[in-house]
Parts: structure tokens; C-alpha cells; sequence
């Protein structure tokens, strides 16, 4: 059979971001997300587990520089061989990616298949073909976009420009991109030039290294929904084309239906490639071929699970040398007819990708569901990557414990994690800081708000464990039927939860609901099935049903009908919401004892016999009779948001989803626990909020790329909104509470000071506490630390230059006058000043803030000033960060109490105050314990003492300066026919400078020379005045005697260093009237 196919796409170079995003802002409104940009998101990782890694590719000429594709992280770039990664496809229009490829000629060049092709449960969808001609910096949206899941990119090693990308189409829907394309232009324009049909894409593509012409391509025909999957079918199939894919041949291959299949051409031997081939009935396994895929034969049975793990690769020295991707690699030294296993000892296992290297076979990359590894011995031992933050998080949840909290959430195949939300030093929160709750894929995790010691968390289907922090101790919980009652279905994520009303109430999901009233050691069903229990096997795939031999039937999804949401009111004991698969809600305001069954919801698509399947479900943390609803239909190919509210019980809904992208089914929802108007939603590209209960939400964006939001948790005490992402990790926005108060009213504000959460004075470890480790720590982001002012500014502060070039329109004949330009040269730029003044009403510090438009944060670290610029500079023992810098930087702690800051602006050397100003409470850390009467010595002793070490640093830079001065004007005398006694008396002064700034200073030609150097009233002052900065109690007796000696010797140096002074101005005064050339400081 010869297939030929000439359809042409032409691509529109349009930014990737869909159309919601790319609308262009209004620059009048302030309800946009660049109005809250200052409001940063942290990423807090870990890198413990990493994420699942689909793709490797290394520059071919400096093999230190590697991109890794994650499945749903990006694209991450090391130059130093993992020493250290940069994110290099994080705001790009999709996070998922199918592959990536250096193309071998121009290797700053780079293509990105967007869209995993993996064809599991938790798979994200691309928005086509990316191009980078600048190794990553920026990148180009090339077409192909309804693809949603690329599986292979192919250069032709002749023409960089002729590139082939396997588009196996979506997942959950028929249509799309769909099937192998060419560009022979470098992506400007695309031809299909192998199409199958709307259910059948083409899932694999190689080319003949040694003749480019032949091109194999492997058609895949597949369907997921939420009840099930089928993973082949008669249209799968292996083709071939010898005329570079103007024409392609059917080429059998195996019997029978086929699935996945995947190839690769060996670089050893010419014509030799290999196939991995999955088929129904046994007949799959893996194949070679010698003539370039012309013909083949079966070298072994085994083919493993291709839905998952595809990829074979081919040894690029050692022609008889390939390996199976698989939940442990297989390697063949015969060319596939025997199989060994690699070796997976401490090392993750679900591979992926491996890249071998060209010049050395021993040196092998392997990406797997664990994250990056490298091996130099072929898999004997790995090294692992430890720094790629790329982990999957489906759920999340916080403790109370005091003073930091911890964050827990369950991953993709890395196991249920818990960690600290900061550290109270400047270095982050390491992975040695986080723990393994319990491994599988994680799933949901609760923390008993009475206790942080218990935890409870899940893996697949239910596997429901409880963890005792302090012993150790893990209890599996998980409910079963009762004798003779028919199996439970649990969702790959079952859902379950903590009643706000009892710390040892639990509510867990199967298709009934449990109730536990002893933490989960016995359970009591508290419902009927509350599913609508449909026969899944009669339900359509691709238009038909599939008998049960169809390949890899309903294989790795749930058993259809199951709770999949649960929220129980915290205003009304009993009123608890169950939501389904099958997209049934029903609630119960008894306990259990009846339910009520609500199935018909407004703006759902119909999906009859099934509904939408019901994603959260939350509980009005205001109201018992509110609830939240979030439907996902995108199992069925519809990726719009549903989020339903409900007022009276689900009686009726109305939909708040409002002006949410249409692109990304809506995953999670948070209500504020002080404002009912104030929700967060996750959705599968970002962040969002309201601030009018869903009429318009925002994006919040800062710092966060695009990604799945899956979970959101709300810290009450802290304030703080936690996001678990679906591959990247956990973040957190600290302290949201300024969104609580923003309002029209507020923008219509020239500028306002939000509200001022209370700052916990403790003692920050600003040293390397966790040691010189090397660049390739992994180390998650703190909190500034100290005080933190979120101020807002309608206008931008503009110098007059600025204002007129922005006035300046391209008709404009008008010229500035020289007098306007010396003017605009002559202005100082405009600044936002915060000033802080202390408990006594008089200033304290004063910090500068951003100018531009919008809402901003800056952070106090609660230090007064410093003696002077010189101590309050760069600390050299304080680590290199700006945080850590900051954080050493200005004089000793302030005294706890209650301060006010205040806005003003500067603008053409005018100081203009801009609103009220605010209170906050600056509390001392509990676990510091000083006496009001150490509190009050410290006091007495810092002002003693700062006064003290201004005095002898304003002695050192005079003397110091004098010296300096003293050198020109000794210089210009020896050019000078002057009285020579002049000479003398300048080398007096300078003698008695010199005995003085020993005495300040120590004697400099003694340093080094290891005899000890007495202590000077420099090293006097700055050890008493340094030793109390960083303490909140008395002054050591050290510290005392250390000030009293140097305050003794300064005040006996002081009248000389005057009498030394006034003898410089009296020398300057004689060489100007002998007429000696002019030196710096003797201008009359």
C-alpha cells in the first residue's frame, strides 16, 4: 500500500500563551496581574525525589551542557554537568514536554516537542513545536498546536531545516495534529505527510543515519477516558519511506493488534535498527531489522509496558549492545534475543530516556520517574542529579507546629513527602531536611491539627497509612468490606479527610464513605454506594465498544465509580459533600444517616449516561449552607474551568469561573478564612485569585512558571497560601493578607500602606550553617526575614526626562532648550521612601521601595543603623546572597515593641508624604528569655557604644584623609623652591598621624608576622559594639571592659588627632602663601 499526503499547515508565529493571556492589558485597569506582580511566589522544592525526566539532550562538541525535557517541569539546561540547572522553558505556553533536541549542526539551536507522550493517567497536554535559536534564551511557538503530545523529533543530518515530528495527537479526544509531519523550512511551514485517521497518530519517527531518505514512521492508535483506555487497535502500525516521506509503505512487522511502538536506528552498523513493539494476544517483543526496516525479525518476546516506557536504545559503539526502557533497563549484548538487567541499587527506577555517550559507552544519562542520573561504569553505580526541583505533586497540607510549619504532599511515584516551610537562618531548607511519609505514588496527606506528631497519608487506591513523627511508628488504615459485601473502588486518589470538628474524626472515599472516630483503627461505612454504578465496559471508545482482549483494557486506571471529593462544613458538625467520578454530588447534614443525590449542574457540558467528574468540592468556610465545586472534564478532550458555587445546599449553582482561560480545567480552590470574597483557584497553568467572590479572577504569576496548580492550602496563623504543583514543587505565597484589603477604593489611592503583619524577632543563623558543600547544593528559598511592607502606587515616579520622551509623540517637531536639558541632567531620580520610626516616635531606619505602578514589598531586618557605611557593609562571613547580606547588614537588633512606617515619596528634591501611616508589633522570639533589665542595659550599652565606634571610624577616615593629603602636599614641596622647613613640618604632622592610626587602628607593620598585635580601640569598640548585634540580652562583661578600655584610650587620642588637624589647615595655609602647586583640599 503507498500512502501519499500533501496537506500543508502554515504556521502564525503567535506567542504560545493562550488567548486569554495574551490579550493586551488595559493599562487603566489596576485588577491585572502586573498590578500584583510585587507579591512573589518562593519556591520551596525539594529536589529530594526529583520528577519524571522524558527527555536528554547534550551538546555534541562541549558535553557538559545537557537539556532535560521534563514530562511536566519544562525544559532545564546545565553548562557545568548538573552542577547547577536554569529553567529554561518555564512561561512558555505549555509545561509538558514530549521531547527535546539539539539539532546536531547549529547546536544553539533547539526544538521542544511540547506535550508528554507517555499515555498515563497524569499526563499534561503541548501546544506544539518550539524552536530556540539562542541555546534556550528564547523561544519561538512553531504550529502544530492541537498536537498536545509530540513523541519524537527527527533533524535530517543533511538540511538543519528539514525536520520530521512524530504528533501522536490527543489523548482524550479524537482530531487534532495528529499523524508525522515535515518542515523543510525550519518550522515556518508543515506537511502531513503521514495521516492515518482522527484516532491514530503517529507516535515514533527515525531516520537512516546513513541515508536520511528512509524514513520509519510508527502509527499509534490509542484513547483514555476517565472509565478506561485502550492503548491499540487495527490502524496502529509500523510504515516505511525511501523517498524522504514523499511516499510511505505499510511494512509488517507483528501479528495481530498492535500498540506503541518505538525504534531506533543503530550508529554501530549500517542498516541496522531495533523496535520495540507491544501487541495484543503475546505477539509484541522486541525486533530488528538489517536492511533499514525493510524486513524484520522477532529477537524476543518480551515487550514490557510501552505505555509507559517505549523507548529502546541503541548502543552508539556496540552494534549488538541495546536497551529496554522499562521499570528496570534491560540491556542486550546480543542484539535483543537475551536480556540482563542494568541495576537499579539506589537508584530510582521507571526509566525513560538514556543517553549514551558517543565517544564512551561507559558514560550513560538516565531520566526516569525519580528525576537525572549519570553513570560512568554503564550502570553499575549512579551518581544522582540532587537538584532539580521537578517533583509532581497531586495534594498538599500543612501543619500548626510553632514557630516553623511544615508542608506535606504526596507525588507521582516518589512517594508522600513532608518538609519545613523555612529554616530560621539565611541558607534554605536542604533535602536533608525533608522526609518520607510513605512511598508509592503519593497521593493525599492530613495532619491532625492538635498534634504535628500524626500524620496520615496515602499511596495509590487507597493505601491509607498512619505516621507517628516522634516514634516512628507507620499503621496501615486502610478500610475493607465487611464479610460478603461486594468489593470497594477506590480512586487512584482516593480522597479523605480530617472533620474540623473532632482531630480524631476521619471521613475516607471509596465508592462509600468510612468513618473513623479513633484516627482510622476501625471505620464504619456512613453511606450507601454513592456512584452511579455504570458499566464501564459498555461504554463507547473511538466510537465502538472494545471486547476485553483489546490491548491493555481499562490497564492503569481506576475502577470506575468512586468518591473522588470530600469537604465537611467547619460551621455545621455532620454537613459533609462526597463528589464522584461519574460526576454525581450528594451531601448528607446528619452524619451519614441520608444523603441527597444533586446531578443536574448548569454550564456542564451533557456527558450522559456519566457526568463531569467532580475534581474539589469545599466547604464555605463562612457559610454552612456555601459550597465550591470543581468539574474536570478533560478526560473527554474539554479543557475549559467549571467551578459551580452554591448558596443553599446545592439546590442551584452558578458559575464563577467568569474570565479563567479556557485552556485549563480549573484543579483547586481555596477560601479565605477572614474574607469569603477572597479565593484562590490552581488550574492547570497557573495560579489565580478574586477578590469579588469569581467575577474577575487574576493570575499571580510572580516567580511561579507555568505549571498545574493541583492543591492549594491556606495556613491560617501565618497567612501564608500553599501551592502543590504537578512538577515543580511546592511554593508558597507568604503572607497574602494585603489582598484581603485591596480594593477599588484602594486603587483610586494615590499610594496606601496595607496592613502590617507582626515580625518575630529571632536570631537569624546568617553563616554557611550547612557548610561548604559545593554549587550543587540544593537549598529552597526563605522568607525575607524581618518585617515586611506591602505598599501600593498608582503612579510611576518619573524624572522629567522620563515624562517628556513618554509624552513625545512621532509627529512631535518640538526640541528641548539647552536650559531643559541642563535641568533633566540635573534632577536626581525620584525615590519611594519607607521610614520607620520606633516606640519614642523618632526614626528608626529608612528604606527605599520600588517606583513603578503597583503593589510592592520591601522588608525592614528589624537592625537599626549602622556606626557608618563601613560596618554596615558586605559581612564576608555572612555567605554570598543578597539575603544573606542583608540579613548582616545595619546595626543591632531593635528592641521588641510597637512601630510605625510611613510613605513618602522624593521627586525633583522634594520629599512629599503619601498616606496614613501603619502599626506593627515587632515580638520577640519565645525562645529568647532576657529580663527586662538585660533589655534595658542592651539599650544603654548599643547607644554607648555606636556612639562610641562613629566616633573613632569618623577618626580613622579624618586621619586617614589628613594622610592622604599630607602625601600630595609633600610631594608638590619637593617641586616646590618653598622654605624646605615646610618639608619638616609636614613630616611632623604626618609622623604624629601615623602614632595616632596605630593607636586606632593597631600597627600594620606587625600584621602577619604572627608575634601578636595588641588590641587597638578599632578592634576595641568594634568587638564590643559587633558581639551585641546579633544577641537581644546584657553586654558580656567582655564586651564592657572592651568598651570602657577603648573609650579610655580614644578619649586621651582624641585631642591630638584636633591638635594634628588644626596643624594641617595652618601647613595648607603656609604652602598656599609660598605659592606651591595646588593639592586636593587646599581650595581657599
Amino acid at each position: 500500500m503507498r500512502l501519499v499526503f500533501t496537506s500543508l499547515i502554515l504556521t502564525a508565529l503567535l506567542c504560545a500563551q493562550p488567548a486569554a493571556e495574551r490579550a493586551k492589558p488595559d493599562p487603566g485597569d489596576p485588577w491585572q496581574s502586573p498590578t500584583f506582580s510585587g507579591l512573589r511566589l518562593r519556591a520551596i522544592g525539594p529536589a529530594l525525589m526529583s520528577g519524571r525526566i522524558v527527555s536528554i539532550a547534550v551538546h555534541p562538541r562541549h558535553k557538559a551542557t545537557w537539556y532535560a525535557g521534563v514530562a511536566s517541569g519544562g525544559v532545564w539546561k546545565t553548562t557545568n554537568a548538573g552542577t547547577t540547572w536554569t529553567p529554561v522553558f518555564q512561561n512558555e505556553g505549555s509545561y509538558s514536554v514530549g521531547q527535546v533536541v539539539i539539532d546536531p549542526k547549529n547546536p544553539d539551536t533547539v526544538w521542544v516537542g511540547s506535550g508528554e507522550s507517555n499515555n498515563q493517567r497524569s499526563v499534561g497536554y503541548g501546544d506544539g513545536v518550539y524552536r530556540s535559536d539562542d541555546g534556550g534564551k528564547s523561544w519561538r511557538n512553531l504550529g502544530l498546536k492541537s498536537s498536545e503530545h509530540i513523541g519524537r523529533i527527527v533533524i535530517d543530518p543533511r538540511d538543519s531545516n528539514v525536520v520530521y515530528v512524530a504528533a501522536v495527537g490527543p489523548l482524550w479526544s479524537s482530531g487534532g495534529d495528529r499523524g508525522l509531519y515535515k518542515t523543510t523550512d525550519g518550522g515556518k511551514s508543515w506537511k502531513k505527510i503521514l495521516d492515518i485517521s482522527p484516532n491514530t497518530g503517529a507516535t515514533d519517527v527515525a531516520i537512516d543515519p546513513n541515508n536520511p531518505d528512509i524514513v520509519l514512521a510508527a502509527a499509534h492508535q490509542r484513547r483514555r477516558h476517565v472509565w478506561s483506555q485502550i492503548h491499540g487497535g487495527p490502524e496502529s502500525a509500523l510504515y516505511r519511506s525511501t523517498d524522504a516521506g514523499a511516499t510511505f509503505n505499510k511494512v509488517r512487522i507483528a501479528s495481530g493488534e498492535l500498540g506503541r511502538i518505538g525504534l531506533a536506528f543503530s550508529p554501530a552498523q549500517r542498516g541496522l535498527v531495533y523496535a520495540r513493539v507491544e501487541a495484543a494476544e503475546g505477539n509484541g517483543g522486541v525486533f530488528a531489522s538489517t536492511d533499514s526496516g525493510a524486513s524484520w525479525e522477532r529477537r524476543d518476546s518480551y515487550q514490557g509496558l510501552p505505555m509507559y516506557y517505549a523507548n529502546i536504545h541503541p548502543d552508539p559503539n556496540v552494534a549488538d549492545r541495546v536497551y529496554l526502557m522499562d521499570v528496570a533497563v534491560r540491556v542486550s549484548d546480543d542484539g535483543g534475543r537475551t536480556w540482563r538487567q542494568v541495576g537499579e541499587r539506589a537508584k530510582h527506577v521507571d526509566n525513560h530516556y538514556y543517553w549514551i555517550d558517543p565517544a564512551d559507552s561507559d558514560h550513560i544519562l538516565a531520566g526516569c520517574d525519580g528525576g537525572l542520573y549519570e553513570s560512568w561504569d554503564r550502570g553499575k553505580l549512579w551518581r544522582f542529579i540532587s537538584n532539580l526541583s521537578v517533583t509532581q505533586f497531586y495534594n498538599v497540607d500543612v501543619d500548626n507546629a510553632s514557630p516553623i510549619y511544615n508542608v506535606y504532599g504526596g507525588t507521582q511515584d516518589n512517594s508522600t513527602l513532608g518538609g519545613p516551610s523555612r529554616t530560621r537562618g539565611v541558607q534554605g531548607a536542604t533535602n536533608n531536611d525533608w522526609f518520607i511519609v510513605t512511598g508509592g505514588d503519593g497521593f493525599v496527606a492530613r495532619i491532625d491539627p492538635s498534634n504535628p506528631d500524626i500524620v496520615y497519608a496515602e499511596s495509590q487506591y487507597g493505601g491509607i497509612v498512619r505516621l507517628n513523627r516522634r516514634t516512628s511508628e507507620r499503621t496501615s488504615i486502610k478500610p475493607v468490606e465487611g464479610k460478603g459485601e461486594p468489593p470497594l473502588r477506590f480512586n487512584w486518589e482516593s480522597p479523605f479527610i480530617i472533620s474540623p470538628h473532632s482531630p480524631s474524626r476521619l471521613y475516607f472515599g471509596a465508592n462509600r464513605l468510612f468513618r473513623s472516630d479513633d484516627r482510622g483503627s476501625s471505620w464504619t461505612p456512613v453511606s450507601p454506594d454513592l456512584t452511579r454504578q455504570i458499566d464501564r465496559d459498555k461504554l463507547p471508545i473511538m466510537g465502538r465498544i472494545w471486547p476485553p482482549e483489546a490491548l491493555l483494557k481499562h490497564a492503569s486506571t481506576s475502577t470506575y465509580g468512586n468518591i473522588t471529593a470530600l469537604s465537611e462544613s467547619r460551621k455545621k458538625e455532620g454537613l459533609i459533600w462526597a463528589g464522584t467520578d461519574d460526576g454525581n454530588i450528594q451531601v448528607t447534614e446528619d452524619g451519614g444517616k441520608t444523603w441527597r443525590l444533586i446531578d443536574r449542574f448548569p454550564t456542564l457540558p451533557e456527558t450522559k449516561p456519566y457526568g463531569v467528574y467532580v475534581q474539589r468540592l469545599a466547604a464555605g468556610k463562612h457559610d454552612a449552607n456555601t459550597v465550591y465545586a470543581l468539574f474536570d472534564n478533560h478526560k473527554n478532550g474539554d479543557y475549559k474551568p467549571y467551578i459551580l458555587k452554591s448558596t443553599d445546599l446545592g439546590r442551584t449553582w452558578v458559575s464563577i469561573s467568569s474570565n479563567l482561560p479556557e485552556n485549563g480545567p480549573a484543579l483547586s480552590i481555596a477560601e479565605d478564612h477572614v474574607n469569603p470574597n477572597l479565593l484562590f483557584a490552581g488550574t492547570e497553568f497557573g495560579l489565580f485569585f478574586t477578590a469579588d467572590g469569581g467575577k474577575k479572577w487574576i493570575r499571580l504569576r510572580s516567580n511561579l512558571p507555568t505549571i498545574p496548580v493541583r492543591d492549594l492550602a491556606i495556613q491560617e496563623r501565618e497567612n501564608d497560601l500553599v501551592l502543590a504543583t504537578f512538577g515543580r514543587g511546592f511554593y508558597v505565597l507568604d503572607n497574602y493578607s494585603p489582598l484581603r484589603a485591596v480594593s477599588t477604593a484602594t486603587f483610586d489611592k494615590p499610594a496606601e500602606i496595607f496592613p502590617v503583619k507582626t515580625a518575630t524577632l529571632f536570631i537569624p543563623e546568617t553563616g554557611k550553617s550547612r557548610g561548604s558543600q559545593g554549587e550543587n547544593l540544593w537549598m529552597a528559598e526563605n522568607p525575607p526575614f524581618g518585617a515586611t511592607f506591602t505598599y501600593w502606587l498608582k503612579e510611576t515616579l518619573q524624572t522629567a526626562k522620563q515624562r517628556r520622551i513618554a509624552a513625545t509623540k512621532p509627529e512631535t517637531t518640538d526640541y528641548p532648550s539647552p536650559s531643559q536639558l541642563t535641568a533633566e541632567a540635573d534632577e536626581e531620580p525620584p525615590q519611594v521612601l519607607l521610614t520607620i520610626s520606633g516606640p519614642d516616635g523618632k526614626a528608626v531606619k529608612r528604606l527605599t521601595g520600588p517606583t513603578s505602578r503597583g503593589i510592592h514589598r520591601v522588608t525592614w531586618n528589624l537592625r537599626g543603623p549602622a556606626a557608618s557605611a563601613a560596618t554596615g557593609g558586605r559581612n564576608p562571613f555572612a555567605g554570598d546572597s543578597p539575603e544573606a547580606q542583608n540579613l548582616s547588614s545595619g546595626g543591632p537588633f531593635v528592641a521588641p515593641g510597637t512601630y510605625k512606617v510611613s510613605l513618602s515619596k522624593r521627586a525633583g528634591g522634594v520629599t512629599t508624604p503619601l498616606g496614613a501611616e501603619a502599626s506593627f508589633t515587632v515580638e520577640a522570639d519565645p525562645a529568647l528569655t532576657p529580663t527586662q533589665e538585660d533589655r534595658k542595659a542592651r539599650e544603654e550599652f548599643i547607644t554607648r557604644a555606636l556612639g562610641l565606634q562613629r566616633k573613632v571610624t569618623g577618626a580613622l577616615e579624618a586621619a586617614n584623609a589628613a594622610r592622604t593629603e599630607l602625601a600630595a602636599m609633600r610631594r608638590a614641596l619637593l617641586d616646590s623652591p618653598a622654605d624646605a622647613k615646610l618639608l619638616d613640618d609636614a613630616a611632623a604632622l604626618d609622623k604624629g598621624l601615623t602614632a595616632i592610626l596605630r593607636k586606632l587602628r593597631g600597627d600594620e607593620t606587625l600584621r602577619g608576622l604572627e608575634s601578636g598585635r595588641p588590641s587597638s580601640i578599632q578592634s576595641r569598640i568594634n568587638s564590643a559594639a559587633s558581639g551585641i548585634r546579633n544577641s537581644t540580652g546584657a553586654p558580656t562583661g567582655t564586651q564592657r571592659l572592651n568598651y570602657q578600655i577603648a573609650a579610655e584610650e580614644f578619649a586621651a587620642e582624641q585631642p591630638r588627632l584636633r591638635a594634628l588637624l588644626d596643624g594641617l589647615r595652618k601647613l595648607k595655609l603656609q604652602l598656599d602663601a609660598a605659592g606651591v602647586p595646588y593639592t586636593a583640599g587646599r581650595y581657599q
